[in-house]
């Protein structure tokens, strides 16, 4: 009995106990628990070393960036749904594709209503799409159509803030709730939110808008572009800055920034914590808070001497001469210091959280940007050390070849965006990302060509393979009718004997009808005679008959042999994406006349090789008809012998690169050029190239009294095709060269049966 009592005082008492334990002092350990945990947030981060270690920053600092936007979840929310009132849109259902099928993908805009202000900015972006090869002055053949309103800059507090732009677009009739529209924003939001209100239902419309929020952008739909100043060139733009002489990548610094400092707002706790990171040796970081109109009033105790140490260092070059560059948020996620770091091939440090970046439905900014975290600001400088210098010279080079495809002007940023829209219309006959991220760049490799790596020029050594090992002859007829000349014969039956040739096209370029079959000659390999449409530029129309990579292009009266024909050919299956070929020109800045003069003088540089007597790949063809506009073809044909230079300042512009000279049988003399045409005295289609001591022309002696003047006029014209292309390009693209490649053992002291090409010594 007493042993049970005993059991159940000591069952009793442990209850007790644990009572006591789990529930009586639930509320003084919660207190003792919430008092640490707020303890360690003031005390945020406990190191156990912390006496050794150098306080970089105040906790607060770290915690809080002063951000106003911090909004509560349901704010946000309510702020993001009056911009996007349609946010599920995707192409699939806001998107009438119907209107691209029967015209294509044609870009239509409103024209321009009287007293409307047009920023400078909005005004070249339109500049640009009325440039680009999918404008339509019709509406009715459109299948996206933009604004002529300006909507760039939608800040209210801006002297660009355009009023009443809801009102005015729904009294357009073409809206249609905002369907098949694009729309494109710098700046949206204002002071001190900087919030993404556009201040007008935007409706269905695809938004091209730079500092995108990742929350706010709809995949597959929207556009993110970055931002750009009003100074941005039109076309062309400046080259990025990265040079041969740059090796090695390691540069005088590691890491700078130098820009403005918040005191107060949005984007100001980023800013305010650079400076932790300087160690003025190799981490340059500069801030100064003397900007706005009240910065003295909110300054602390920093800015005195921020302001000293930010005037002892240049900002441009800090930008020369640094490895990488950090590109923080501003008021907004985005700046103009990203694309200033891409052309002067200082590799982005991006802290910017939540930007949705440039193209990057298209573009792998993993291999030209580091993308840092505005939290772990501290840990950049380890970061960025431990990238071994091979990785670096890479995303170095990816800076320079994204600034050149996509960022360097007005025109591509609004190409880009074009681009990346039609490839939606149709994705199974799209660009991949491999071709968006490696030369030329997505703009230069068309889809409509094909998707197939191995059919463009450029991409045989990363894809493993070779050109293909025959080639197409094409020569542009103009013989006068009923009767072939000697010089085609002879051209016809010299290029049948090549073991490369696999067929043989004639462009016949006259009006007059075409000499019986009979006529012509009997070769080895397929004859086709093609008629032309009486254009100059015919001559690089895709032709569904050329099947072969490589195409040698001929006028009628070049003289060639089998010899020099193979070689070339040799030749050029090591350069596939050049022109390689035999007549030489070159071109030069004319400091007297400011404009750049054309030359046929025998100099040691070249920069074009005419297309009288050259190869070069048949995707040229697709690239001349298919990406350049009407405009420029219609140049062409208006000019004597402009397609030539056109061709080559194209190669060049997608290549950087000078075209290829290879060795010829013999020289001849200088004489005029010969002007035959399809009928008697037409002088305004050309034949052959202009004069060289290299040409490989040989005109009748009768032509000779119209040599100076007739040469004359038409190296005028060359000049003036010349500058219009280079005013169209905004850049003179043409790549001078002084190489020239002849067979091994050429013209050397030993015996013929060394030498693979004998018979190129022979006068």
């Amino acid at each position: 009995m007493q042993t049970r009592k005993k059991y159940i005082f000591l069952t009793f008492f442990a209850s007790w106990l644990l009572f006591f334990f789990f529930v009586g002092d639930r509320p003084c350990r919660f207190a003792f628990f919430s008092g640490r945990k707020a303890e360690a947030r003031r005390n945020w981060p406990h190191w156990t070393d912390q006496s050794l270690l150098k306080s970089f920053a105040d906790p607060e600092e770290l915690q809080s960036d002063g951000d106003p936007l911090l909004l509560s979840p349901r704010e946000r929310r309510a702020a993001w749904l009056s911009v996007y009132k349609n946010s599920r849109c995707r192409m699939e259902t806001c998107f009438d594709f119907s209107r691209c099928e029967k015209n294509g993908f044609k870009v239509f805009t409103y024209p321009q209503e009287k007293d409307q202000p047009l920023s400078e900015s909005y005004s070249k972006i339109l500049t640009s799409i009325k440039r680009s090869r999918y404008y339509t002055p019709n509406p009715k053949e459109a299948c996206l159509f933009i604004l002529s309103i300006d909507t760039l800059d939608r800040d209210h507090l801006s002297g660009q803030y355009v009023r009443n732009v809801d009102e005015k677009i729904r009294g357009f009739p073409l809206w249609n709730g905002g369907r098949n529209h694009l729309i494109f924003n710098l700046y949206s939001g204002t002071w001190p939110n900087y919030t993404e209100d556009l201040g007008f239902d935007i409706g269905q419309a695809i938004l091209a808008k730079a500092s995108f929020y990742t929350e706010n952008f709809r995949p597959g739909f929207d556009i993110s572009i970055p931002l750009f100043s009003k100074d941005h060139p039109q076309r062309g733009g400046e080259r990025g800055w990265l040079y041969q002489d740059s090796i090695p990548p390691k540069k005088k610094y590691l890491l700078v920034f130098k820009g403005k400092r918040y005191l107060t707002g949005i984007g100001s706790g980023t800013r305010n914590a650079l400076h932790h990171i300087h160690n003025g040796k190799d981490i340059i970081s500069l801030t100064t808070c003397k900007h706005g109109k009240d910065w003295e009033k909110h300054k602390d105790t920093r800015c005195d001497k921020d302001n000293i140490d930010y005037e002892k260092f240049d900002y441009q070059e800090l930008l020369h001469n640094s490895t990488f560059c950090i590109v923080p948020r501003g008021r907004r996620l985005g700046s103009f210091r990203f694309l200033e770091a891409l052309q002067a091939a200082c590799i982005p440090v991006l802290l910017s959280d939540g930007w949705e970046l440039p193209f990057a439905e298209a573009i792998d900014w993993g291999k030209a940007a580091v993308v840092g975290n505005e939290r772990l600001l501290l840990q950049i400088p380890s970061i960025v050390r431990c990238i071994h210098p091979e990785q670096v010279l890479a995303f170095q080079q990816q800076t320079q070849f994204l600034w050149d495809a996509y960022f360097s002007s007005v025109d591509k940023i609004v190409h880009t965006t074009l681009e990346i829209i039609k490839d939606r219309l149709l994705p199974h006959h799209s660009r991949s990302r491999f071709l968006w991220n490696m030369l030329p760049g997505g703009l230069l490799a068309l889809p409509d060509f094909s998707t197939h790596l191995g059919d463009f020029p450029f991409y045989y050594l990363q894809h493993g393979s070779s050109p293909s090992e025959k080639f197409t002859a094409f020569i542009r007829a103009t013989s006068p009718a009923g009767s072939l000349s000697q010089s085609i014969l002879r051209l016809i039956q010299a290029t049948s004997r090549s073991q490369y040739c696999a067929q043989i096209l004639v462009l016949w370029s006259c009006e007059k009808p075409l000499p019986p079959s009979g006529k012509w000659p009997q070769t080895t390999v397929p004859l086709t005679i093609i008629q032309s449409r009486g254009k100059l530029s015919d001559r690089f129309f895709p032709y569904a008959a050329i099947q072969t990579d490589a195409v040698l292009s001929l006028d009628e009266h070049t003289s060639l042999s089998t010899s020099e024909v193979d070689f070339a050919f040799m030749v050029w299956r090591s350069f596939p994406e050049r022109i390689v070929g035999f007549p030489s020109r070159s071109h030069f800045w004319d400091p007297e006349q400011r404009r750049w003069g054309y030359t046929s003088k025998w100099t040691n540089e070249l920069s074009i090789v005419l297309t009288a007597a050259a190869f070069y790949h048949r995707y040229y063809h697709s690239l001349f008809m298919e990406y350049l506009p009407a405009g420029l073809r219609d140049l062409v044909d208006g000019l004597a012998a402009c397609e030539d230079i056109l061709m080559n300042v194209l190669v060049a512009a997608v290549t950087k690169l000078p075209p290829i000279k290879v060795t010829q049988r013999k020289q001849h003399k200088e004489n005029m050029p010969q002007q035959v045409g399809c009928k008697d005295g037409d002088v305004g289609t050309p034949l052959v190239g202009e004069l060289s001591p290299s040409a490989l022309h040989s005109p009748p002696a009768k032509v000779k009294g119209m040599a100076g003047v007739a040469g004359g006029w038409r190296f005028s014209q060359q000049q003036d095709c010349l500058n219009q292309l280079v005013d169209w390009f905004g850049y003179m693209p043409l790549v001078s060269s002084q190489l020239r490649l002849d067979p091994v053992l050429f013209k050397d002291q030993v015996s013929v049966l060394r030498k693979k090409y004998p018979r190129l010594e022979k006068p």
